[in-house]
C-alpha cells in the first residue's frame, strides 16, 4: 500500500488511546423498532455484514437470495418501504437499535463509522491486502474497537470482510504476522459468537472461514451456560490427540484467582484437543517453598474441576538439568560468573559483558564444582547462559541459568547446594515432559525469545508458546510475595483468610466455584490486559446462589425495639413456611408467630404513629403509639390489621418473635486490603494498606439457623446474602456469617468500623 494511501486513511482514524483494561462485554440483543421483513441479495455475494450486524443487534429478518449478480442488497421493510445498499442498509440498522452505540456515541463516532464503512471495503480489496492488514494492525496496537469504546458496524463490516476473504486472511491469521489484527479478530469472533459463528456457518462455513480444527467444547465446563461463547480459539500447530500441556504453579503459596484463570484455560484446551494435561510443581527456590503450600495448591486444583493426568516436580529432574548445564559449559554456551549482583544487573541493562563471560572452560568447570559442593567460593558466583549480551532484548543478554542455596528444600533436603532458576528449567523439562504447548500469562513476553534460545542451545524440540493475558483485579494485589506479607504480619488470618484473593479465600468468602468458573472462561483466551472489576464476578455468583438459598430473618442485637401487638395471639404458635418460595429444594422452616416481636431500630425510627405497615410473612399491622427515652425509641406499642393490604403499606419490615429460642450471630463484613484502585509498578503496597478491612456487629436470628451448615449460602430477608463459617455449636458460641457481595456496590463492602 502506498504511504500516500497511508496517509490518506490514517486522517481518517480517530487515534484516541483506549485504556488497557477496556474489555469486550457481550451485547445482548436489544429490543429493537425496525420492522425489516426480507433481505434479499445475490446468491454469490452475500452481504456478511448486514446479516452479521441483524443477528447482534436482535433484528429478525427473512433471507431471500434471489437477486441477480450486480444487484446491490435491498431490504424490505414491513411498511412497505425498502433500503438499498450494503452501508444504507447498516446505518439504518445501527440507528434503530433501541440503547445500543453501534452507530457510535456522539455526532463524532458516528462520523469515524461512517468512514470505516467507506474504507473497510475498499482497503480489503485487491492487490494490496497484506499492506491493508499490516496498517490495521498498527492501528489496532492500543485499540479494543475501531470505534470508541464499543462495537459498532465498523468492527462488523471490518471482521466480515476479512472473513469473506476466506484463506487468504485465514493463512495471514496463522502466520502470528499481524497480531493486534488477529487480537481484535478474535476478540469479536468470542464475544459475538452467538451470532458470528451462525452467519459463518451458514454463508462460508464451507469453506472452512473462522472453523476451528478440533471438536467443540460446548457445555464441558461446570457453569459454563448460555452466557459463554461457543467460539474456539486455535493453538499453533495443534492436533487433536496430540496436545500436552502443564499447569506450572511455584509451591510458595496458595493458588490465587489469577493462577485459577491458567489452571482453567489449560484445561480447556486440554479437553477440546483431547490432549494431556500434567501438574509440575515448579520447585526451585527452597527459601520460599513447603509442602502446606503442595498440599494446599492441589486441594486447591480438586476445587476447580481441573483434571490432570500426573503430578511431577521440577526437583525430580534435577540431576538431569545439573548434566545440562555441564554439558553446556563443556560446550561453551554458558560460564559461571562472580560479579556481584548489583554490578551484573548493571551490566545487562547496559550491554557491557561480564569479564568472566571468556573464561576457559576448565576455568567454569572448576567454579561449577565450587558451586556444586556450595563452598565460600561457589555461594559468590552463578552460571549463566551465553546468549547474547547486545541484544535489545535484555532477556537474552546472558540471563542466570544457576544460583547457590543453603536453604533444605522441602522434598529433597539438603542434596543440592546449587538450583536452577525457572527460565533454565522450564523449557528443559517442558521438553522433556512431551509437552507440546506452554501456556503463560503475556507478562513474559519478552523472554519468549529466551525460552526459544534455550531450547536450541540445549538440542531440544520446540516447545510453542502460548500467551494469555494476567488477570489483575482492582484494590487487589497477586505477588505471593505480597500476600505472604500480609499472613505473616497478622492482618489476615492465614491463606484462606476471606479478604483474600486466593481460591480458598474466596470461596470462603462465599464464592461459588462454577461462578469463577463463568467469569474467568467469559475472558477467554484473550491477550487483551485486563483489569477486571469484582463486582462482575460477585453479580455472576449472586445469579447462582440466589434461586437455591434459604432465606432467614435476623435483627442487629444492639440496635432493636420491642413492638407489642395488643390483639396479637395470646399463646405463640409456629407456621411451617417455606425456606424459599420459589425453591422447594430449600426445605422448610419453623417460623413462631407471638404478640411480642422484635424490629430493627432502623425501621422502627421510619414508623409515625398511626402508620400501617406490613409484618412479612404475617400481615398488616397499625401503629398505635411510639414510646421514647430522651428522644431514644424505647419501645412501640400496636395492633394487628391482617385484612390491609399489603399493597398499600409503604414499609415491608421483618421481625422476629420474642422467644428463648433465637440464636446469637456474628454478621461479618470486609473490605479490601489496599485502598487504591490499580497500583503503579513504582507503587509501594504497604503505602496503600487500607486502615478498616473488617467489621462485625452482633445480631438475633431465628431458631431455624442452628440447622445452616458451614459452608452453606443463605439469605438474611432485607440484609443480603451469608455464607456460614462457624455453625451454631452451643447457645454461648454465635453462629459466624460472612456477607456476599451482590455486585451491586462500587467495593466489596461499606465497612465503616475497625
Amino acid at each position: 500500500m502506498s504511504s500516500s494511501f497511508d496517509c490518506t486513511l490514517t486522517m481518517f482514524f480517530c487515534r484516541s488511546q483506549i485504556p488497557d483494561w477496556i474489555v469486550l462485554g457481550k451485547m445482548e440483543p436489544s429490543s429493537m423498532e425496525v420492522n425489516a421483513t426480507k433481505l434479499e441479495f445475490c446468491q454469490d455475494y452475500p452481504p456478511l455484514s448486514i446479516i452479521s450486524a441483524a443477528k447482534i443487534a436482535g433484528v429478525s429478518i427473512t433471507i431471500d437470495p434471489c437477486l441477480t449478480s450486480g444487484s446491490v442488497p435491498t431490504l424490505h421493510l414491513g411498511s412497505g418501504d425498502f433500503i438499498h445498499g450494503v452501508n444504507t442498509i447498516l446505518r439504518y440498522i445501527a440507528r434503530a437499535a433501541s440503547g445500543s452505540i453501534l452507530y457510535g456515541e456522539d455526532a463524532i463516532q458516528a462520523a469515524h463509522v461512517d468512514q470505516w464503512l467507506e474504507y473497510a471495503p475498499l482497503i480489503l480489496s485487491g492487490s494490496e491486502f497484506e499492506a491493508a492488514c499490516s496498517f490495521l494492525d498498527g492501528y489496532l496496537v492500543s485499540r479494543t474497537f475501531l470505534v470508541g469504546y464499543g462495537l459498532s458496524v465498523a468492527d462488523i463490516v471490518l471482521w466480515s470482510n476479512l472473513t469473506g476473504t476466506g484463506q487468504r486472511w485465514e493463512s495471514l491469521r496463522r502466520s502470528k504476522k499481524y497480531q493486534n489484527l488477529v487480537r481484535w479478530f478474535n476478540s469479536i469472533a468470542v464475544e459475538f459468537a452467538y451470532a458470528l459463528d451462525e452467519v459463518t456457518a451458514a454463508y462460508v462455513g464451507k469453506r472452512g472461514i473462522g472453523k476451528s480444527p478440533a471438536p467443540s467444547l460446548k457445555e464441558k465446563m461446570p457453569g459454563l451456560k448460555e452466557n459463554t461463547s461457543g467460539h474456539e480459539i486455535d493453538l499453533p500447530g495443534a492436533k487433536v490427540g496430540e496436545v500436552c500441556v502443564r499447569f506450572a504453579p511455584e509451591p510458595s503459596g496458595y493458588l490465587h484467582i489469577g493462577h485459577a484463570k491458567a489452571a482453567l484455560l489449560n484445561k480447556y484446551f486440554a479437553e477440546r484437543y483431547k490432549g494431556r494435561v500434567v501438574v509440575r510443581f515448579d520447585d526451585t527456590n527452597p527459601s520460599k517453598e513447603s509442602n502446606e503450600f503442595v498440599e494446599n495448591v492441589l486441594k486447591d486444583i480438586e476445587t476447580l474441576g481441573v483434571k490432570y493426568d500426573v503430578v511431577t516436580y521440577t526437583s525430580d529432574y534435577f540431576p538431569k538439568l545439573m548434566e545440562m548445564a555441564q554439558c553446556l559449559i563443556k560446550q561453551g554456551k554458558a560460564y559461571v560468573d562472580d560479579t556481584p549482583k548489583e554490578q551484573m544487573r548493571s551490566e545487562r541493562m547496559d550491554g557491557v559483558e561480564s569479564k568472566c563471560r571468556n573464561s576457559t572452560v576448565e576455568e567454569n568447570l572448576s567454579l561449577w564444582n565450587e558451586m556444586v559442593n556450595g563452598t565460600k567460593r561457589g555461594t559468590q558466583c552463578c552460571l549463566r547462559g551465553k546468549l547474547d549480551m547486545h541484544d535489545p532484548n535484555k532477556s537474552l543478554r546472558d540471563p542466570v541459568y544457576y544460583r547457590c542455596n543453603p536453604d533444605p528444600h522441602h522434598r529433597v533436603g539438603s542434596k543440592y547446594k546449587v538450583y536452577p532458576t525457572y527460565d533454565f528449567a522450564c523449557p528443559f523439562v517442558d521438553a522433556l515432559e512431551g509437552v507440546t504447548h506452554a501456556l503463560r500469562s503475556s507478562e513474559y513476553h519478552d523472554r519468549n525469545a529466551q525460552y526459544y534460545r534455550i531450547l536450541k542451545d540445549m538440542g531440544l524440540r520446540r516447545v510453542e508458546i502460548y500467551e494469555f493475558s494476567r488477570l489483575n483485579m482492582v484494590y487487589t494485589v497477586l505477588s505471593k510475595r505480597k500476600l505472604l506479607w500480609f499472613v505473616q504480619n497478622k492482618k489476615v488470618e492465614d491463606w484462606t483468610d476471606a479478604r483474600f484473593p486466593t481460591v480458598q479465600g474466596i470461596v470462603r468468602r462465599g464464592l461459588k466455584i462454577e461462578a469463577l468458573i463463568q467469569f474467568i472462561l467469559e475472558q477467554g483466551a484473550s491477550k487483551n490486559l485486563n483489569l477486571m472489576e469484582w463486582d462482575k464476578l460477585w453479580t455472576i455468583n449472586k445469579k447462582i446462589v440466589d434461586p437455591v438459598c434459604g432465606r432467614h430473618t435476623a435483627v442487629l442485637k444492639e440496635q432493636h425495639v420491642l413492638l407489642t401487638l395488643t390483639n396479637g395471639p395470646e399463646e405463640p404458635f409456629v407456621r411451617i413456611l417455606p425456606r424459599h418460595k420459589k425453591y422447594e429444594g430449600a426445605g422448610k422452616k419453623a417460623t413462631t408467630f407471638a404478640n411480642r416481636i422484635w424490629l430493627e431500630y432502623a425501621d422502627a425510627s421510619a414508623i409515625s404513629t398511626g402508620e400501617e405497615v406490613t409484618l412479612m410473612d404475617w400481615g398488616n399491622a397499625i401503629i398505635k403509639e411510639i414510646k421514647t427515652d430522651n428522644g431514644i425509641i424505647t419501645q412501640l406499642v400496636g395492633e394487628l390489621h391482617l385484612d390491609g393490604s399489603v399493597k398499600m403499606t409503604k414499609l415491608k419490615l421483618t421481625w422476629l418473635s420474642v422467644i428463648e429460642d433465637l440464636v446469637c450471630l456474628s454478621l461479618v463484613d470486609f473490605d479490601y486490603l489496599i485502598n487504591k484502585k490499580k497500583l503503579e509498578e513504582d507503587e509501594n503496597f504497604l503505602d496503600n494498606l487500607n486502615p478498616c478491612t473488617r467489621r462485625e456487629a452482633l445480631a438475633l436470628g431465628d431458631p431455624n439457623m442452628r440447622n445452616v451448615k458451614r459452608g452453606e449460602v443463605i439469605q438474611l430477608e432485607r440484609k443480603g446474602y451469608y455464607r456460614c463459617d462457624v455453625p451454631f455449636i452451643r447457645s454461648s458460641k454465635p453462629i459466624v456469617l460472612f456477607a456476599i457481595p451482590d455486585g451491586r456496590q462500587k467495593s466489596t463492602s461499606l465497612v465503616s468500623g475497625a
